[in-house]
């Protein structure tokens, strides 16, 4: 009831609206400096840069060196605390393995405790537990005065271990499947990162096909997907950035991009968003793109989700960012704008004529499916004179017996293909694609043999359902898939004056959005210095010199204006390596 009262009262009563300042990407200082030269070698880093980073090195060392513990000496108490941690003997898949370390003819008790399941276990028994309980009895010969130094620079050989002074550091390792050693008087730990949880290999993607290209897709591990973006990428300066979200799940995050390409302040601004995030629970990107879009209720997607390393490599060197869960085989790509959803992954690998014939089409089918419907009953309901007679009288007679106008007929038949296409995907999947066909053969044929809808109905609702497969993103898929109903009610009210009414907004609201401080329409509103027809339509590859301008990146250039050098090159020359 209350909720109802706030509602009417903002409808009635004014309210001053509050200025909320959104984030917009510009150009910093060092921006914007077109890079005309494009060198084969990158600037080599002076003598005093260097020195800066070892002095900010110890300093951090230095820090690390001063951090309080909070783990005791004692094996007892450290053992007792992570029993009622973990709730042992309850969690019946949490191990702890009790042993001696012999150090220096002494032995010292340790435990080791870890997650069944989410270890490989041939880690844990050749590199941690036989190292510790076989090697201490060699004649090590060591100088470490501790025992924290001596067991981690003499008797684990596993590369990726941690030191810890933080329990609560070794707790988060052993919940991501690591496995965490006490041992008797250290006032440290050490994490271990063993995982070998059962997961899937790296597959075709399911989404994004294509004939030519690479077939290799992401899975749910997030080192996987980054190493396939790297397998790539071959660049040091590509940045991955680990950020944990989630108070429950603690979902490991990377944050990834290219530091000598990529915007400053729009590293800065995903960074924030991300790091700002208060949730208990988050297990898929798709629902870290409704927590940090800019807008809740643009139907568009804000965010291109893909499952393509290939495409998420030719996306950061073109200067965006890129954001990897763990759990999740789609990886998020921002910013975005509403031309770069009608492009393929597959735009990249064949040639220009065909590749914009390929958008031809699919833009095509994008007006097809958002607005023939509508015009189909702005037509038979308000504007006969637009058909030709012969069609008209056609379509007139194939509908006289129909009991209902044409809005009703229409939406019948759109949420009934609705629910044909929902039903295909839900049932098991050797069921899905006959049903999908008898569905709507039997049901077509048979609403038209009963009079319920007119035939040519049925191929307006074919078309549009055609137009919409042709959509490379599935996203943008059920944008149109929800606005065409709105031009549907708007063709039946008013004609092709709803219709034109439905353009005009739409068209303010998408202008008007923005993700990430680009503006959505970019480039046709606003105008860039790039050619708007080179956005849209793709130009040949080797007159693809500059990155998008409404990136403000650091580097403008990718290629120097001459990037085929046969051409001007006589025979003979080229061959050797080029300084």
């Amino acid at each position: 009831m209350a909720t109802f009262k706030s509602i009417f009262k903002s409808f009635v009563l004014f309210k001053e609206p509050k200025k909320a300042e959104t984030y917009i990407l510009k150009e910093t200082e060092n921006e914007g400096v077109k890079n005309e030269s494009i060198d084969n070698e990158k600037p080599r880093k002076n003598e005093a840069l260097l020195l800066d980073k070892d002095k900010d090195k110890e300093k951090k060392n230095e820090g690390e060196d001063t951090e309080k513990s909070d783990i005791s000496k004692k094996l007892s108490e450290n053992l007792e605390y992570i029993k009622k941690r973990f709730s042992v003997p309850i969690n019946g898949d949490v191990v702890i393995r009790e042993f001696d370390i012999i150090i220096k003819d002494k032995a010292v008790p340790a435990f080791l405790f870890f997650y069944d399941g989410l270890v490989d276990r041939k880690v844990v028994n050749d590199d941690v537990l036989q190292p510790l309980m076989l090697l201490s009895n060699l004649d090590i010969k060591g100088n470490e005065k501790d025992i924290a130094s001596f067991v981690k620079d003499h008797l684990i050989p596993h590369n990726q271990l941690k030191v810890e002074k933080q329990m609560e550091k070794v707790i988060d390792m052993v919940n991501f499947g690591g496995c965490g050693l006490f041992v008797d008087g250290c006032d440290v730990a050490f994490s271990l990162d063993v995982k070998g949880w059962e997961h899937r290999g790296v597959e075709r993607p399911n989404t994004e096909l294509v004939i030519r290209g690479p077939q290799e897709g992401f899975n749910e591990i997030s080192r996987v997907n980054t190493a396939l973006i790297r397998k790539r990428l071959k660049d040091e300066d590509l940045i991955v950035q680990d950020i944990e979200i989630g108070r429950r799940s603690k979902t490991p995050t990377s944050l990834l991009y290219i530091k000598d390409i990529a915007n400053d302040s729009l590293v800065r601004e995903v960074r924030r968003r991300l790091k700002s995030l208060k949730v208990d629970y988050i297990s898929d990107t798709g629902e870290l793109e409704q927590l940090i879009e800019d807008s809740t209720f643009l139907p568009a997607p804000q965010m291109l989700a893909t499952e393509r390393p290939d495409r998420v490599a030719t996306l950061l060197t073109e200067g965006k960012v890129a954001v990897v869960m763990n759990g999740s085989p789609f990886v998020l790509v921002m910013p975005v704008t509403s031309h770069e959803l009608v492009y393929s992954a597959e735009d990249e690998y064949v040639r220009f004529p065909y590749s914009n014939l390929l958008r031809f089409i699919r833009i095509m089918g994008v007006l097809l499916s958002l607005l023939l419907p509508g015009l189909y009953v702005a037509i038979t309901t308000f504007h006969h004179e637009m058909i030709p007679t012969s069609l008209l009288l056609a379509v007139v007679s194939a509908r006289e017996k129909v009991p209902f106008p044409s809005v009703v007929e229409i939406l019948v038949m759109e949420l009934s293909f609705e629910l044909i296409r929902e039903a295909g995907i839900r049932i098991p999947g050797p069921i899905g694609p006959t049903l999908g066909i008898i569905g709507a053969l039997i049901l077509g044929q048979a609403a038209v043999a009963a009079s319920i809808i007119s035939p040519i109905l049925i191929i307006i609702v074919a078309v549009t359902g055609l137009g919409s497969f042709a959509m490379p993103d599935f996203a943008l898929g059920y944008a149109f898939r929800l606005l065409r109903f709105g031009y549907i009610l708007l063709g039946a009210a008013a004609g092709f004056l709803g219709i034109a009414t439905g353009i005009f907004i739409q068209g303010i609201w998408f202008a008007s959005a923005k993700s990430f401080g680009v503006p959505y329409m970019t480039p046709l509103g606003p105008k860039t210095t790039t050619k708007w027809y080179n956005e849209i339509f793709k130009a040949p590859i080797w007159q693809q010199e500059k990155r998008p301008d409404y990136l403000n990146t650091k580097a403008q250039k990718k290629q120097p204006n001459i990037s085929r050098r046969w051409t001007i090159q006589k025979d003979g020359e080229g061959d050797e390596n080029e300084e």
